[in-house]
C-alpha cells in the first residue's frame, strides 16, 4: 500500500477512489475526467491487472501525473481510513440505511465539507458488477445517477467524469450562457432606430401600410419587432443592405 500524496490542505479536493477496476483503459480515462475539472486525488484499490498499469498511462493522456501520484491500496477500509467523510456512487437499491443523494446534492455537500477542512472520498465500483455491500458499509451516503431504469450501467470512466463535472460546476462561477460575439458588439438604441426609421420610410413609400387608418398601429408592430430582436451592429448593417438593395432594384425595374 502507497499513501496518497495530497496537496496542501487547503485546497484538497475529494479523492475519487477506484474500487477493484477491472480495464486500465477505464483507470485513464478516470484520470482525464478527473483532471478536467481540476480534481487530482486518485485511490486505486485492488485493480485487476495489477499496478501500475500500462494500458491506464496510455488512456490517461496529459492526466499521466495522477496516475504517477494515485494511492493502491488493498481494501477499501484502508483507501478510506483517512476520510472524514465518504460516498459510494451506486445504481442499485441495497436495503441499507444510509442518506441516498444525487449528484448535484451529493458535490454540494462535499464542498462544505472540504470547506471545512474536511477531507472527503468518492466511491467507484468494478465495471461489472458495480460496489459489493460490504463496499457500500464503509460509505457514509449512497450517490445514485438518475439513469434510465432499463439500462442504469454506467462507464466507470463516465460515471467518474459526472461527478467530477458535478464538482466543477459546484466550485467554479460558470456563466450558464454567453454569446460569442463573433468581431461586432451589440446594437446601441440609437443605431435600431435608425433601422426602424429606414424600414418604416421605404416601406411607406411602397404603400405598405394600408388601408391608412391601420397604418399607426401597423408601424407600432414594427417598431415592437425591431426592439424586441437582439441585433448585433453587423445585423443592422445586413438589414440596411438588404433594404437599400431592394430599393434599387425596383427603381431598375
Amino acid at each position: 500500500m502507497s499513501a496518497p500524496k495530497d496537496p496542501n490542505p487547503a485546497l484538497i479536493t475529494p479523492a475519487m477512489i477506484l474500487v477493484r477496476p477491472q480495464m486500465g483503459e477505464n483507470i485513464g480515462g478516470a484520470a482525464r475526467a478527473m483532471w478536467n475539472f481540476g480534481l487530482d486525488r486518485m485511490r486505486v484499490v485492488a485493480p485487476r491487472d495489477g499496478w501500475p498499469n500500462p494500458k491506464a498511462v496510455a488512456m490517461a493522456s496529459g492526466a499521466g501525473r495522477l496516475l504517477d501520484e494515485a494511492g493502491h491500496f488493498e481494501t477499501v477500509r484502508e483507501a478510506v481510513a483517512d476520510c472524514d467523510y465518504v460516498f459510494a456512487t451506486t445504481a442499485r437499491m441495497r436495503g441499507i440505511t444510509k442518506p441516498v443523494m444525487t449528484p448535484e446534492r451529493a458535490m454540494e455537500h462535499a464542498r462544505a465539507l472540504v470547506a471545512e477542512g474536511k477531507k472527503v472520498g468518492v466511491m467507484f465500483g468494478p465495471e461489472r458488477a458495480g460496489l459489493e455491500n460490504e463496499d457500500v458499509v464503509e460509505a457514509n451516503a449512497i450517490v445514485t445517477v438518475p439513469v434510465n431504469p432499463a439500462f442504469a450501467s454506467l462507464n466507470l470512466a463516465q460515471a467518474v467524469l459526472l461527478m467530477s463535472y458535478e464538482w466543477g460546476r459546484q466550485t467554479t462561477d460558470a456563466v450558464p450562457e454567453v454569446m460569442e460575439m463573433a468581431k461586432t458588439d451589440w446594437a446601441g438604441h440609437i443605431e435600431v432606430e435608425k433601422l426602424g426609421d429606414h424600414y418604416e420610410t421605404v416601406l411607406d413609400e411602397a404603400g405598405f401600410f394600408f388601408p391608412p387608418e391601420k397604418a399607426d398601429g401597423m408601424k407600432m408592430v414594427l417598431r415592437n419587432l425591431w426592439s424586441r430582436m437582439p441585433l448585433t451592429k453587423s445585423d443592422v448593417q445586413v438589414f440596411h443592405g438588404m433594404m437599400r438593395q431592394m430599393k434599387r432594384w425596383k427603381e431598375r425595374g
